[in-house]
């Protein structure tokens, strides 16, 4: 299976855009005067309802029709099964080993840094291990997208978009300490824009595997693990973030919107 030139720029341009957006969320930490708690909301649950429909509804069916061609019918689905529940055994397993101090999951936005002091060394360690704690978890994802994207453009944009949603609040979790404990916006963006960088690492990965390994099989189960990984984060992450940024039902309507605008916009380019 031969693998275009273009295909692989545009992919590996599209996690990187994924990934700078943690940088939009540090930008949105000191140029908004407030964040605007109930647009985030329905935003992460948009980016989840995207995630959910894709894993589901393409990637799934995706990695069965690869491995079933690869491996048959019977053995072609237990491997896409097992393929999907690795994906969440992984992201499961990284956010175990991440400290829960610096777990990505625990969203710092302006209110939660506001009332403590100034120059605090505990903020900048606190802003420096979530920045790192981010970027071990934008690993996968950076895959993710890449090879998404080389397989079906269409389906790495979406995939993409959803990412880059998620990234927001991550960077403006990486972003608020740094500038409380450093008085400087300057070095606070770049380690937003840095923790972001893990995405792009992820694809340099997908590119090397797939120029080693290139095959039907290797999709399928990058897929089916791609999957599991995007249902892990929307349920695990996502949608706890929204609910914390907004109201329950908020959250919900972003969901029911992201899954009808992917059903549609895959219907429209079928």
């Amino acid at each position: 299976m031969a693998v275009n030139t273009d295909n692989l720029l545009f992919a590996f341009g599209l996690t990187l855009l994924a990934g700078l957006s943690t940088g939009i969320g540090g930008l949105f930490a000191f140029y908004a005067k407030q964040t605007n708690k109930k647009f985030l909301s329905v935003a992460l649950g948009f980016s989840a309802g995207v995630m959910i429909y894709v894993s589901m509804i393409e990637l799934f069916a995706e990695a069965r029709n690869s491995l079933e061609a690869v491996y048959g019918s019977i053995k072609g689905y237990w491997a896409t099964t097992i393929a999907f529940f690795a994906g969440i055994a992984l992201i499961a397993l990284i956010d175990k080993v991440v400290p829960s101090l610096e777990n990505p999951h625990d969203l710092h936005d302006e209110e939660d840094v506001a009332e403590l002091k100034h120059g605090d060394p505990a903020l900048l360690r606190l802003g420096i291990f979530s920045a790192i704690a981010i970027a071990i978890h934008n690993f996968p994802e950076g895959l993710a997208t890449f090879v998404s994207a080389v397989k079906d453009p269409t389906l790495g944009i979406s995939i993409a978009v959803a990412i880059a949603i998620h990234n927001i609040p991550e960077g403006i979790s990486v972003a608020v300490p740094v500038y409380y404990a450093t008085g400087r916006r300057r070095k606070a963006l770049l380690y937003s824009f840095m923790s972001g960088l893990a995405e792009p690492l992820g694809a340099i990965l997908g590119f090397l595997l797939l120029r080693i390994f290139i095959n039907e099989a290797l999709f399928g189960w990058i897929f089916g693990g791609v999957a599991g990984i995007m249902v892990y984060i929307s349920l695990d992450e996502l949608l706890p973030a929204a609910e914390k940024y907004g109201e329950h039902h908020l959250a919900i309507y972003g969901l029911i919107l992201g899954m009808g605008v992917m059903a549609l916009s895959l219907l429209l380019m079928a």
